[in-house]
């Protein structure tokens, strides 16, 4: 854990400035002027994660300062599935989207015009704490069988439980975790060839292997105990769950379903799970399709979204004492801030 720790924090994690766009993506046929004087509806699509109707209001900010920089009305995507979010923006028929960091990685090889917007900094207001935690979870009762009898937790007896991922193209619930599996057990004889297919099917090095589709139906896998272990992350349980028992993002820590969570928690309260490991994420991106918006847009929206005011909107921001939900929730300097694409180079890392 340390190790992958220590990759994502030794990177060089670099500022671009707004007003210093990437590579012009003006066309001969003058297409990226055209995509920035369209009056089309602009379209933002959302991974499944973000698109339950607890999150409605705080979509409906983010559109609402989309529409008043681009003077363009906004229509919201909501999906079922990873994939076809990365296809909408992939193919043109989406023009932001907001995905992690292994969604941007796969549309970006897929379409060069695809950049990073803005990613949600950590507490110092910056990039270089912009990280949440990706979490293996297992039920309370089954939290000593991965015990090493210090206090401490292993993934050594992983094989031939029943596992829940996420969907092939989370970072946090399927590139990470695996990744992890994978640079533990290669070192041993026994799995020496063990691979991230593997891990993706039943029967190989899990007995049973499942995707919950979302992050919120990973950990309903583990809850109803359909899946003994699973993978997820803590942000995008944070609106759910709340710290029952010891340190937050720390092994041995114990969470549960809060009163009053929303669907598909709603009958779930009081229930918990406990963490085996924890291991940092780079913070997820809104990305945005040059070939559709122009460059000059993104340059505009970089500059908004990073901007005091829509780091003081509460809305986005949600205080930490809040008893409102939303997709991000502000302990201190919290904001949107421009990143590079080699910033997400330590997630690339992980599938070489």
């Amino acid at each position: 854990m340390k190790k992958l720790f220590n990759v994502f924090l030794g990177s060089a994690f670099v500022l671009a400035l707004a007003a210093c766009g990437g590579e012009d993506s003006q066309t001969e046929d003058g297409s990226a002027d055209a995509a920035s004087n369209s009056d089309e509806p602009l379209s933002v699509v959302w991974y499944p994660n973000e698109s339950g109707s607890e999150l409605a209001d705080a979509r409906e900010e983010i559109g609402a300062i989309l529409e008043e920089t681009t003077g363009r009305e906004v229509e919201h995507e909501l999906t079922t599935d990873y994939a076809i979010a990365i296809e909408s923006i992939v193919n043109d028929n989406a023009d932001l989207a907001f995905t992690g960091a292994e969604g941007y990685i796969q549309a970006k090889e897929r379409n060069e015009n695809i950049v990073p917007l803005v990613v949600p900094s950590g507490p110092s207001g910056t990039e270089e704490d912009a990280l949440y935690y990706s979490w293996f979870a297992t039920q309370v009762d089954n939290m000593e069988k991965f015990e090493t009898g210090d206090g401490e937790y292993s993934i050594d007896k992983f094989p031939e439980t029943n596992f829940s991922f996420v969907s092939t193209s989370s970072t946090s619930g399927f590139r990470v975790p695996t990744s992890t599996i994978l640079n533990h057990f290669t070192e041993t004889e026994e799995y020496a060839d063990l691979t991230e297919e593997d891990l993706a099917e039943s029967g190989r090095f899990f007995e049973q292997v499942m995707f919950g589709n979302t992050h919120q139906g990973s950990a309903v896998n583990l809850i109803n105990e359909r899946a003994e272990l699973a993978a997820f992350c803590d942000s995008c349980l944070e609106n759910y769950v709340e710290l029952a028992e010891g340190e937050e993002n720390t092994p041995g820590a114990i969470y549960e379903v809060s009163e009053g969570a929303a669907d598909p928690f709603s009958n779930l309260a009081g229930e918990q799970f406990g963490i085996i490991s924890a291991t940092p994420v780079l913070n997820a991106p809104f990305i945005a399709n040059e070939s559709t918006l122009g460059a000059d847009v993104v340059a505009e929206l970089q500059e908004v979204f990073s901007s005091d005011e829509v780091a003081d909107n509460e809305k986005i921001f949600v205080p930490e004492d809040s008893e409102e939900g939303g997709l991000f929730s502000k302990s201190a300097d919290e904001r949107f801030v421009v990143v590079e694409d080699g910033w997400f180079d330590p997630i690339r890392e992980l599938s070489n």
